[in-house]
């Protein structure tokens, strides 16, 4: 009877170890986010989010860009969240978007991701014309923050970007 309890336990903490590997075994090595994972083909401008149920034109800043591993190996499982910000009214934040950037199938040594486009949920709502918008006294420009975080490290700045005086339709 004693010697069934000792194995029972023995196959236990067996089991507790095995899971605990594969459960840490996911997580990889610590990455250096912001020297392995390279941003690439930048594009910012105002999308235009259409026209509004009151007629009124909607621009909202967007970024699209592309993630390049510069690693030697696989990167696994990294989110990306881009904080707007206003540029000339003391920075203020204006709206956020987060992205699963790179998902647990990896993206190779030397690959890049498909485009990533992020939009904030705010922007400028007018009944002029879109590209009038731009030139409008009250228009202010913004700025995007690209911030990444590999499996559960912190988040890293990746890059800080202008929103362009461009209208972009996709």
């Amino acid at each position: 009877m004693h010697l069934r309890k000792a194995l029972g336990a023995r196959a236990t903490v067996a089991a507790m170890a095995l899971a605990a590997a594969i459960a840490t075994a996911g997580c990889g090595e610590s990455l250096d986010v912001a020297n392995e994972l390279l941003v690439t083909q930048v594009t910012t401008g105002w999308f235009d989010s259409g026209v509004l149920e009151d007629g009124k034109n909607k621009l909202v800043p967007t970024i699209s860009f592309q993630l390049t591993n510069g690693a030697q190996d696989e990167i696994t499982t990294v989110q990306v969240n881009g904080v707007f910000r206003r540029v000339e009214e003391d920075d203020q934040e204006w709206g956020d978007a987060f992205v699963r950037a790179i998902g647990a199938d990896g993206l190779p040594a030397g690959d890049s991701t498909q485009p990533i486009v992020m939009r904030s949920g705010l922007g400028y709502t007018s009944d002029e014309p879109r590209l009038e918008m731009f030139q409008h006294r009250l228009f202010m420009d913004a700025k995007v923050e690209l911030f990444a975080k590999h499996h559960g490290a912190p988040w890293v700045k990746l890059g800080e970007y202008v929103i362009d005086r461009q209208l972009l339709t996709n």
